[in-house]
């Protein structure tokens, strides 16, 4: 009987997680975003940051604004397989300054970044790495 019980009581706890669902994705294709800043009651608005996606659902570009106009803006491109090979870094007056490419692990993780000049002359090399923590530590 304590068994019954204690099999029942534990299965209504674990109910409401086996019921809970993660909220639906945003539908990214042909995507732009658009984020303001405006005081606190809501007026005088200014445009703040821009992210614009593919047909794909792929971030190809993202800026970013002041209030005497762009500051910076990114352009992305993505390889054959589907991952982004190159990221463009642009000036306020969409000028090159760097651009960055990438190696990926087999996990589909960045491996490793060089960022090079809008000359193309390497400036750095960052490299990742990814460790596990184990949850009892």
């Amino acid at each position: 009987m304590k068994r019954l019980i204690l099999f029942v009581a534990s299965a209504l706890l674990l109910l409401p997680a086996a019921g809970a669902q993660e909220p639906p994705k945003m539908n990214k294709k042909n995507l732009v975003i658009k984020e303001w800043n405006s005081d606190p009651k809501g007026g005088n608005k200014v445009l703040d940051h821009i992210t614009t996606f593919s047909a794909e659902g792929k971030k190809i570009e993202e800026a970013e604004y002041g209030s005497d106009g762009q500051k910076w803006r990114k352009r992305f491109e993505y390889g054959p397989d589907g991952r982004v090979s190159r990221e463009l870094v642009y000036d306020g007056r969409n000028k090159l300054q760097t651009y960055k490419t990438f190696e990926w692990n087999e996990f589909g993780k960045k491996k490793v970044q060089y960022t090079y000049n809008a000359k193309g002359k390497l400036l750095s090399v960052k490299h990742y790495e990814y460790l596990a923590q184990d949850a009892g530590e």
